[in-house]
């Protein structure tokens, strides 16, 4: 029969938890601090000075009163369009996959300040349960782009 023994430094032990503890936090605060993209990923939007303040937490002046508001249907997750519109909303923090199939109320506010804009230029808000769950910012000229919520840089 063999017997090993080993010397075990309580310190050393210690300082390698620590260590890794450190690392770990870090990596934490790197990665999983961001809040998916944006700062207001989980702003509560009940009311409708809400939903204008989340907008003007990205830079944009929009008009107070929305230009509609109704209730969607997030589709089914097995279209293109859908996928292409998802892969924008995950761009900014947001999946709507985790939606498909439930009704949530679109908000859509015209935006007075968008850089060079010379057509309308419209902010929507998908909100379920008072949370944003995504949206985006589309101008309507004909060469126009439909993008995340951060303002473009020119």
């Amino acid at each position: 029969m063999m017997i090993l023994t080993a010397k075990v430094d309580f310190k050393k032990i210690m300082v390698v938890l620590l260590s890794l503890a450190a690392v770990l936090l870090a990596l934490i605060l790197l990665f999983g601090g961001k809040s998916q993209g944006t700062a207001a990923a989980t702003a509560a939007v009940s009311a409708n000075d809400d939903r204008v303040k989340f907008l003007e937490s990205f830079g944009w002046q929009v008009t107070p009163t929305p230009k509609e508001a109704s209730q969607v249907r997030i589709p089914e997750e097995s279209g293109e369009m859908f996928r292409r519109y998802n892969a924008l909303q995950k761009g900014q923090g947001y999946d709507l996959s985790k939606y498909s199939g439930k009704k949530v109320m679109r908000y859509v506010y015209e935006i007075n300040n968008y850089p060079g804009a010379q057509e309308p230029v419209y902010a929507t808000v998908l909100v379920y349960k008072n949370k944003v769950i995504g949206g985006d910012v589309t101008d309507t000229a004909a060469q126009g782009k439909i993008r995340g919520f951060q303002m473009p840089t020119v």
